[in-house]
Parts: structure tokens; sequence; C-alpha cells
């Protein structure tokens, strides 16, 4: 399926792109362009200024408002989405550079019959999330970091959440959630669910009481 839209969401299924251009254009005295890409499973073509990042585009022409904008400026990883599978900052990225990709926000990481990702699971299990502004971020980065390493160990689930900021939850429910969605990947894959560090996994789990917004161990602030 193939959605066209332009700036302001108006219909404009009755005009072809370039008609849809010329006349933002002429309106507007602005650079347009039109981009079509992959989002989150469906081909998508957006007619917009030639200047609109990524993350606008996203959230404010395609209506996909799980992914975050925070800093603006590439730090905070609250507009982190995968691209090819690769997560970016969306507030880096041109939209016009998204021409014949294709992206996955965190709505697109749920199946389609809305089972979780394992990464959202585990943030469920672990109560990785608190206000939630960041949480979309750490998700898609966690995803993609555990699609090229399935079992991490402690330190090296405190790497991959180290790029993403948080200002809520001390990072240790994070930590422990990378490690408890590489449990779970691993069992829906008929694996074992053990990996290098799964006692330290259960130990998180196991300390936590379910719903606190305390950190699990250690001081908050410190990953």
């Amino acid at each position: 399926m193939t959605n066209s839209i332009h700036k302001g969401g108006r219909d404009a299924s009755r005009r072809t792109v370039a008609e849809q251009v010329d006349e933002l254009q002429a309106e507007t005295g602005e650079h347009h362009v039109a981009v079509t890409f992959t989002l989150n499973g469906v081909t998508q073509t957006v007619v917009l200024p030639s200047r609109t990042l990524a993350s606008d585009a996203i959230r404010h022409h395609l209506r996909r408002t799980g992914t975050h904008v925070g800093c603006e400026h590439g730090v905070c990883g609250a507009c982190t989405v995968l691209l090819d599978g690769k997560p970016v900052r969306s507030c880096l990225v041109l939209a016009a550079s998204l021409e014949g990709r294709s992206v996955t926000t965190v709505e697109g990481l749920v199946e389609p019959d809305g089972t979780l990702h394992p990464v959202q699971e585990a943030f469920v299990d672990c109560h990785g999330l608190q206000c939630g502004f960041c949480t979309p971020g750490f998700v898609t980065t966690i995803a993609a970091f555990l699609e090229e390493n399935p079992s991490p160990t402690h330190e090296e689930a405190t790497d991959a959440i180290a790029g993403n900021l948080c200002r809520c939850t001390g990072y240790q429910n994070i930590r422990a959630a990378v490690l408890r969605a590489a449990e779970i990947k691993r069992e829906r894959s008929g694996g074992s669910p053990l990996g290098p560090d799964s006692e330290a996994a259960r130990a998180s789990l196991d300390a936590k009481v379910r719903g606190a917004t305390a950190p699990v161990g250690g001081k908050a602030g410190r990953a």
C-alpha cells in the first residue's frame, strides 16, 4: 500500500505527486521534494520541504508519534529509529535521504498479531521506564544491538545503552531489560534462555518489586 501525504496533512489522492510538489512550491516559495520509503512495512510517499528532518517527517507528516524528539542535536537518543535495520538519530537525518530505504519505529517492532517485541516485553518485565519519553529510543537501540549480539554480558549491556539518556530510571532497570530481552529472544527461537550473565539478570529481576519506581540495585544515575 502506498500513501500520498503532503504538508498540512490534506488529502492529495486526486493529484499526482509532481502536481503536489509544484503547488506547494508555488504556495510557499520553498523548495519541496517527494520522498518514497517504507515505514514499518508500508510504502509511504510524502511531499515536504527539502529541509525537513526525518524525525519531523515521521512524527508530524506521517503521525508515528512513538518517535520522540528531545535534544534535536543527536545527543539524547530519544528519536532513534532503525534505518535499514541500523539505529540512527532521526533528528540528524534529512527526510529526503530516506528515499528508497526502510524505516522502523518503535510502533513497527510489534508483531502483526500484537505480540510485543522481546525488548518491549523486557521493559515491562523489568520496569525499565518511568516517564517513557526516552523509552522508544532505548527500545529501538537495544533491538538493533541484540540482532548483532544475542547473548550480551553485563558489561556489553551497559555499553549498549550508554549513548541514550534517561532522566528517571537510573539505568539499572534498563540494563536488566537488555539481558531479559536477550533471554526472551532465545526462548522464542527455541533455544536455552541462559546467557553469559543470566545469573546477574535473574538477580536483578528477583531483586526488584514490580511497579516500583526505584532503580534495581546501585545508585540512581549510574549504569
